[in-house]
This record gives structure tokens, C-alpha cells and sequence, in this order.
């Protein structure tokens, strides 16, 4: 009970807090230059996801250094959050399907923040999605991909997706794989769940506990070696990941 009072809480000073600031921008924006509004809602973005991770009581453990070269983010995909997460951490734009764009209130923050859609069942779409993700990386930010392109709670990933290492090696990008674990398992966004029942569950805890990883470049012409060792990296720090919580239990 107090956990679902405590998501509740929780749920709705995230919708307040969000609403009042997109509004308060959406109107801003109309006395900017387009330049000068595409600069100052990164800003808001990344102020915002700041205190967003405060409001919901993410404790994020990180392992290793951030990287310092631009590239395309790999990560493991468990929840909605892992996005919000490595763009806390980095300066870096998510790779999201188009119909995101469209959902109320998050579609507007993902296109004010540059977020790059992507429609995967249009060539062309693809085609211009690639030109994007290679001006981002040009202009000194990263791109996060998901791989597997969906959510799991599998030990380790499953099958990765052959197209974002390609279009690493067509735009001569580095591969940044990252690790990314929740400390309990339901916290993980998959299958039926369904946003405000997985969300008071997930942040009614005092605190949410997620190791994430962040590993070296990898640099190749090589996809299919890119892909691999992209996955195998990332495989063994899910493992360990696991292991050092469960050591925590015994």
C-alpha cells in the first residue's frame, strides 16, 4: 500500500513537473530564433531528466569512465528508462520509432530534444535516418541504438539486429557498447505491461537500483565483428552484473 501511494506521489509530480516546463517552453520558443530554441531544449532536456531521476530515486551505479568520443551507443534494452538514463549520463540522442513523435506530451519533449525517428518498415526512412545519426556523430554527440529492438528480461541479450553496426561501418562511426541492468527483475518494461501500473511498481520503491556500464569504443569495417563483440561484451557484464547482486543477497 505505501509503495503505490509512494509511486502515485511520485507519478504525479513527474506529469506536473514536465507539463508545467514543456508548456512554459512551447510558449518561450515562439520568441526564439530556431536555433536558439533547438539549443536551449537540450538544455531543458537535460535539466529536466536531472531532477527526474532525483523525483523517482534512481540510483545508478556507473563502471568504468565515460566514453569521450562521439559514436553510436549499442546498449541492451530493459525498460523506457534506459534512454533517459545514458542521456543523463551523456550527450548522446536516442534512435525512436515515428509514432512516438505523436504521443502526447513525450512526442513533444522527443522532437524538442532531437530525438532522431525513425519509420523501419520505409527505405527511405531508413536512408535518412542514417544521414542523421552520421551529422549528429560529425557534430560531436552520440546516438543510442537498441539492438534487440524490443525489451527483455533475459540473462544475457537476445538476438541483435544487424542494421546498426552496418550503418556504423557506411558512416565509419564508433561502436560504444553499454550495459545496462535493473537490480529487480520487474522493474523491467516488457511484453504486456502497461505505463502506470509498471511505473508505480517500478518508482513506489524508496530507491531503484541500475548498474549501467560504459566500455571503450570499438572501431572496425568489420559489421558482423563489430555485432559480436558488441554482444559478447556486453553479455559478460549482464552476468556479472547479476552475480555481484546476488552475492549482495546471500
Amino acid at each position: 500500500m505505501l509503495s503505490s501511494l509512494i509511486g502515485l506521489i511520485r507519478l504525479i509530480v513527474f506529469v506536473l513537473f514536465i507539463s508545467v516546463l514543456s508548456f512554459a517552453f512551447y510558449i518561450a520558443s515562439f520568441f526564439m530564433s530556431e536555433k536558439a530554441a533547438q539549443k536551449n531544449a537540450l538544455y531543458l532536456r537535460d535539466f529536466i531528466l536531472k531532477v527526474v531521476n532525483k523525483i523517482l530515486g534512481i540510483r545508478a551505479i556507473i563502471t568504468r569512465h565515460l566514453p569521450t568520443t562521439s559514436g553510436l551507443i549499442i546498449a541492451n534494452h530493459r525498460s523506457y528508462f534506459d534512454p533517459i538514463l545514458i542521456v543523463t549520463h551523456m550527450n548522446a540522442f536516442p534512435v525512436g520509432k515515428k509514432e512516438v513523435a505523436s504521443w502526447p506530451l513525450i512526442g513533444y519533449l522527443c522532437k524538442i530534444s532531437g530525438v532522431i525517428f525513425v519509420e523501419r518498415e520505409c527505405q527511405n526512412s531508413r536512408d535518412m535516418t542514417c544521414q542523421k545519426i552520421k551529422q549528429t556523430i560529425n557534430e560531436g554527440h552520440s546516438v543510442i541504438n537498441f539492438p534487440e529492438g524490443t525489451t527483455t528480461t533475459l540473462p544475457t541479450t537476445t538476438t541483435f539486429n544487424y542494421g546498426s553496426f552496418r550503418t556504423a561501418t557506411q558512416i565509419k562511426a564508433a561502436i560504444i557498447p553499454v550495459a545496462i541492468d535493473y537490480k529487480i527483475g520487474t522493474d523491467a518494461f516488457v511484453g504486456d505491461d502497461t505505463f502506470i501500473p509498471h511505473f508505480l511498481k517500478c518508482f513506489g520503491k524508496r530507491t531503484t537500483e541500475i548498474k549501467i556500464t560504459y566500455f571503450p569504443p570499438i572501431f572496425s569495417e568489420d559489421a558482423d565483428y563489430l555485432l559480436k563483440t558488441s554482444k559478447d561484451i556486453i553479455d559478460a557484464e549482464l552476468i556479472r552484473f547479476r552475480k555481484e547482486w546476488d552475492n549482495e543477497i546471500r
